[in-house]
């Protein structure tokens, strides 16, 4: 299957659930707490996921979403369609428009191919290892700030609020907070902000389409102590993240280190 055919599988996936979720209102809409966790979910999380689990994974295709039951044969597939219908829920909720619909295909366990819509800004960054970026059909790439330039860094609202980002309070980092982990990954990919990171665990469907398109985009992605993540594991699960361009990503992985 070319890897065209996968950017338009999932262009189509984005699409058809941005039309699932339309008839939801942000900032007004029902929600209920999932068992265990309690994060919040809504009728529109839902609906999306139908939709995308109709659209995208074919036959010996793996698939793994916030919004599913696990299945463990997808750790035997070479194809697997890891997706966040609605990744920044709360923000949903909430009518923050900081959500997206994020879909990510791995192959062999490394993230190929990605797509981040989100409907409320009209953003849509989508691409592959082969064929770069586009935010709205234009070539995109990360940014490159100059030495001396302050770094741009989104960051998790409910971070800031904790006081975890406040020993980064300082002249090297701008921090902006921003609400869905998969939308703060599209964006650095689309050069509009140099660097994302959180120091909490995070999900694969928080982050796979994400690494694509950075990677994608000229950018890296890493953990906190600058490891490779590996994908499609039993328990798909991260410590952390980053995610920056490469001009800035040895001095992040180097703060974060030191700051630890």
């Amino acid at each position: 299957m070319s890897r065209i055919s996968d950017v338009q599988r999932i262009l189509e996936g984005l699409r058809a659930a941005a039309e699932a979720v339309r008839p939801f209102t942000p900032g007004d809409v029902a929600f209920e707490r999932k068992e265990g966790r309690g994060d919040p979910v809504t009728a529109a999380d839902e609906a999306a996921d139908r939709v995308l689990r109709d659209i995208l994974p074919s036959a010996g295709e793996g698939w793994l979403s916030e919004e599913s039951v696990d299945d463990p044969a997808r750790l035997a597939c070479d194809r697997v369609w890891v997706v966040d219908p609605i990744d920044g829920t709360r923000e949903f909720i909430e009518g923050i428009p900081e959500w997206c619909i994020s879909i990510g295909l791995l192959e062999n366990g490394v993230p190929v191919a990605g797509g981040i819509l989100n409907p409320v800004t009209d953003q849509l960054i989508l691409g592959s290892l082969e064929g770069g970026v586009t935010l709205n059909g234009m070539p995109t790439a990360v940014s490159e700030p100059a030495a001396g330039e302050r770094i741009t860094v989104l960051a998790s609202r409910s971070e800031i609020r904790r006081g975890e980002w406040e020993r980064f309070d300082d002249q090297r980092f701008a921090v902006t907070p921003c609400g869905s982990v998969a939308y703060k990954l599209g964006l650095v990919a689309a050069g509009l902000a140099d660097a994302t990171w959180t120091l909490v665990p995070k999900s694969e469907w928080d982050v796979v389409a994400g690494t694509a398109l950075v990677r994608a985009a000229g950018g890296v992605v890493s953990l906190a102590d600058g490891a490779e993540p590996g994908f499609n594991k039993t328990v798909p699960k991260f410590p952390n993240y980053v995610a920056a361009g490469r001009t800035v990503s040895n001095l992040l992985r180097d703060g974060l280190r030191a700051d630890r």
